[in-house]
């Protein structure tokens, strides 16, 4: 029926057209077909705009732009998903590194740095004459040994370290939720949209700059921590100190100041156990904390620390010997090395078992409004600041031999128990999980039976300590995956295989379990050795021993005839070092006879050796060098960057921060050694000189160099 209603009128209007005015008949028939026809392929055709936009984004997906602005090949159209539990990952482009953390994009392509940026001024100027340094003839010898060995540990020179990180960089899985398809799609469309960026090929810093520097102004004042600090004017500033790390859109270009009331040399190590100069560390909420403590004590212009006290009733001595006697098998220094105390209220904790050489990475959190943190650095104890909430902490997996909680506040059962997933991550098997409280309700007592339970940690103790009036609780993590087979409840249910335990930067926390190694070769089957002979045994599942053994030696060799002896520094005024690119902890191994500590920072786009420096005995963190690191102002003696720079090109809008923050981190009198390229040693001198630091040697054979300044207290 439906083909003769249209029929009829066809034919009717056929007949008519034969008359002698059929001639506009047909000429009208035939536009409305063609008219009819367009309007047909157009509703069922994509248009010729949408055809162009997807040409180019199928070429843009075949051939990705990378961070650093090259062309990404053999990558499938849409990155495997590896992470469920955040949605909001899509957001940003991010990318995977090799030791699996989350980066975000950091460039958006070559900028010209020319332009004022917050509180720094860039003119070009006439290329200045070089100075010429003297050139001491061992420091030379040093360093073309350094640089014979340097390739031969690597493996590659510094262009083919490049090389390997833009490769190991391009290969990284993206890590996100399922609904991030569509934004990594709409991320690559905007990228087609932009034109593809093109790998600077430029100086790494523009040598005919010349910097005007300003003091930075924020609320935080001279105790400044960007990205962590809370800066907007909110009620939350009486209630918290810092946020989860969120960096401002333009990167950091003034100088944080000095104390209003004045900064003097930081008191040297062993002293600073027992006093610091009060006005290094002077905050307002600081003075009325200390009127309540007994720990710590203000007298003149120090602020004293009484030997064995603490907030524990008894002294911290019999707290953790305490410990040792309801677990034996926790020997503090020996089979006990690296220790993570979460939430810093005193230094006694770390103060204490410092001297049994176990060492205490203190976690200052976001409600630190004293900040204690600080307090500790000043001592000369090892402290980050990172605020523990919803994200993973910046460890990798399984190396923590102990996590302490001391009065710490945390609400562990919250959340479905997040937190404590995040302790059983980074705990290794068999670890320990110590928590001490004066006033525990049962209904949290019950609740955290509960939660432990559904993890299969193990309760080793459970008790009140009669002197202290401390109540303590032990746990230990399970050394194989047999307990959460026989859990009733499979909640929190185990990760998925192509989930990333060692990912953690800018991760979110899953709620969900990693399978513990089971495999000889796997890392974390078995316990390592007793401190100090841990330092040397390398594992099994280490497939690299033999660089692991020379770069052991390189580092040693460098140390003693370099380092210890030929640059100047006073060693008795360095405690608080920093390594700003570890490889395998061979620099702070070399350092082992010195009286400092050291943080290893393994970056986030260089390949992953940060488990072992943790199996070694030693303690790092993961860091983006583009962005401020999680510390406060003015708390390290030494800085050591080993071709830092040379591997940031590309990847950085405006490399010139990173002097910026190590200016920040650095205390005024501090050192910084930086091994690198010639031509950026040369760019760097100028800039350090822009901050009044000292030069106090600069030595350059073939394409490498060494620099060694210092800062001074000049601020402008």
């Amino acid at each position: 029926m439906g083909l003769k209603k249209i029929g009829l009128p066809i034919a009717r209007f056929g007949r008519q057209a034969r008359r002698s005015y059929g001639f506009f008949i047909k000429f009208a028939s035939v536009t409305i077909l063609g008219l009819c026809f367009v309007f047909v392929w157009y509703m069922f055709s994509p248009s010729a705009s949408s055809v162009t936009s997807q040409r180019s984004t199928f070429g843009e997906m075949a051939e990705p732009i990378s961070e650093r602005g090259q062309t990404r090949k053999n990558l499938p159209s849409v990155a495997p998903i590896k992470n469920k539990s955040d949605s909001n990952l899509g957001k940003v482009e991010e990318k995977k590194g090799v030791n699996g953390s989350l980066g975000l994009d950091a460039v958006e392509g070559p900028k010209d740095n020319k332009k004022e940026e917050k509180g720094v001024k860039i003119v070009k100027v006439g290329e200045k004459e070089e100075k010429q340094v003297d050139e001491k003839g061992s420091e030379g010898e040093d360093l073309e040994t350094e640089n014979g060995k340097e390739n031969e540990v690597e493996g590659e020179s510094e262009e083919g370290k490049e090389e390997e990180e833009e490769e190991n960089t391009n290969n990284g899985d993206l890590v996100g939720t399922e609904g991030d398809v569509d934004q990594v799609d709409e991320s690559i469309e905007t990228k087609a949209k932009r034109g593809k960026k093109q790998k600077f090929t430029g100086p790494l810093f523009d040598p005919k700059a010349e910097y005007g520097w300003k003091l930075c102004s924020t609320r935080s004042k001279h105790n400044y921590i960007p990205c962590i600090d809370i800066e907007a004017t909110s009620k939350r500033m009486k209630s918290f100190r810092h946020h989860e790390r969120s960096c401002p859109r333009n990167p950091l270009m003034c100088l944080v100041p000095l104390p209003h009331e004045g900064y003097r040399t930081p008191v040297s190590w062993p002293e600073s156990r027992e006093k610091i100069w009060y006005k290094n560390v002077a905050h307002p909420k600081l003075a009325q904390y200390v009127k309540t403590q007994n720990w710590v004590v203000e007298s003149g212009e120090y602020l004293t620390f009484p030997q064995n006290q603490s907030e524990l009733t008894g002294g911290i001595a019999h707290y953790l010997e305490s410990i040792e006697e309801t677990v034996p098998d926790i020997e503090w220094g020996k089979n006990i090395r690296t220790i993570l105390d979460i939430g810093c209220i005193d230094s006694s904790f770390g103060a204490f078992l410092s001297d049994k050489n176990a060492f205490t990475l203190t976690l200052g959190l976001k409600d630190d409004l004293v900040d204690l943190a600080q307090v500790a650095l000043e001592r000369g104890f090892p402290a980050i600041v990172s605020p523990f909430g919803t994200r993973r902490l910046p460890f990798p997996s399984g190396t923590f031999d102990t996590v302490h909680c001391g009065e710490c506040q945390i609400h562990w059962q919250s959340n479905g128990g997040k937190l404590l997933i995040e302790m059983n991550r980074i705990l290794r098997p068999a670890g320990y999980l110590i928590m001490s409280s004066k006033h525990d309700s049962i209904e949290d007592d019950e609740a955290m039976s509960k939660l432990t339970a559904s993890v299969g940690w193990n309760v080793l103790a459970h008790k009140t300590d009669d002197v202290s009036d401390i109540g303590i609780r032990i746990y230990q993590k399970p050394e194989s995956n047999e307990i959460y087979a026989l859990r009733r409840k499979k909640v929190p249910p185990m990760c998925k295989d192509n989930e990333n335990a060692d990912a953690a930067w800018y991760v979110p926390i899953n709620s969900c379990l990693h399978l513990i190694p089971s495999a000889i070769e796997e890392r974390g089957t078995e316990w390592p050795e007793e401190w100090p002979k841990r330092l040397q045994t390398f594992p099994d599942w280490m497939n690299n021993k033999d660089k692991l053994v020379s770069d052991t030696e390189h580092w040693k060799s460098i140390v003693e005839k370099s380092y210890l002896t030929g640059m100047g520094i006073n060693w008795s005024t360095i405690r608080n070092v920093m390594d700003m690119q570890a490889i395998f902890g061979s620099f702070a191994a070399a350092l082992l006879q010195q009286k400092v500590w050291v943080m290893n920072v393994v970056p986030v786009y260089v390949p992953d050796t940060l488990p072992i420096i943790f199996e070694r005995g030693l303690v790092g963190i993961y860091h983006d060098w583009c962005e401020p690191f999680g510390t406060y102002p003015r708390s390290y003696d030494l800085l050591h960057a080993d071709h830092l720079f040379s591997r940031l090109k590309n990847r950085c809008k405006q490399p010139v921060t990173i002097v910026v923050e190590m200016d920040r981190i650095l205390r005024p009198g501090g050192w910084a050694i930086i091994r690198d390229k010639g031509q950026i040693l040369k760019s760097l001198e100028a800039i350090f000189r822009s901050l009044h630091w000292e030069i106090r040697m600069t030595f350059v054979q073939g394409k490498e160099g060494i620099l060694c300044v210092q800062k001074t207290i000049w601020r402008p």
